[in-house]
């Protein structure tokens, strides 16, 4: 499991960062591994990205991806890039919907 926590840059709305994420949704899509991603914000305006990974190896191999292959996307310039707290670790434990 992937999480990213940080603030949006100064003046960008949710509906914003949101649009600025296109190219990266369409890029995930396409990476090995890939289950799901969700987006979430707290009361205090720190957004939670969180992606679900076959593997670590899978979701630290996108990670690298977003930052070298997606160079130009318009999500960077909405981050408040020194917010940024970022892990991707291994599930102990799940349960599943029946």
């Amino acid at each position: 499991m992937e999480i990213t926590r940080f603030h949006l840059a100064p003046g960008v709305t949710m509906k914003q960062f949101i649009a600025a994420n296109a190219d990266v949704d369409e890029w995930l899509r396409q990476q090995p591994g890939f289950i799901l991603r969700r987006i979430c914000v707290q009361d205090d305006g720190m957004v939670v990205d969180m992606l679900l990974w076959t593997s670590v190896a899978n979701g630290q191999r996108a990670a690298r991806g977003i930052v070298t292959e997606l160079t130009g996307s318009p999500v960077h310039a909405a981050i408040d890039h020194a917010t940024v707290d970022w892990s991707v670790r291994s599930c102990q434990h799940a349960v599943d919907a029946v």
